[in-house]
């Protein structure tokens, strides 16, 4: 697992309704607006949550009821060109739209399902995992 170079901080949630968690070395916590997050953690919806979330390059997430995504990977120092993003989504539904990670370096993004690796080459994307 990569590490963020401002130690594992990867971006913020930006909105939480309903039932919104961050599971964070084996704790759930709530989610709520400017809430920090870290390589490693989940996030999770319940059937009437959402959450929004924002990285520090700009990329955006959402997700919606029923949902689950893991941060596994993010780098950004682009003066050094370590660009690297890499979720798992493994239900739900979430949508992306690419920051600086996915316009510098577009082969760095990485979202994975159950049953498929999808590497992102354009701006924005919307996924369903049954």
């Amino acid at each position: 697992m990569a590490s963020a170079d401002n130690g594992d901080f990867v971006g913020s949630v930006k909105t939480a309704e309903g039932e919104a968690r961050v599971e964070r070395a084996g704790k759930l916590l709530s989610a709520r607006a400017k809430m920090k997050l870290n390589i490693g953690d989940k996030l999770v919806t319940g059937p009437d949550g959402s959450m929004g979330i924002l990285l520090r390059d700009n990329t955006s997430l959402s997700l919606g009821p029923k949902s689950e995504l893991a941060i596994d990977e993010f780098l950004f120092t682009p003066a050094q060109s370590k660009l690297s993003l890499v979720a798992r989504i493994t239900r739900g539904t979430a949508s992306y739209i690419s920051g600086k990670i996915g316009r510098l370096s577009p082969k760095s993004v990485r979202l994975e399902t159950p049953d498929a690796t999808i590497g992102i080459r354009g701006t924005k994307l919307l996924i369903k995992v049954d």
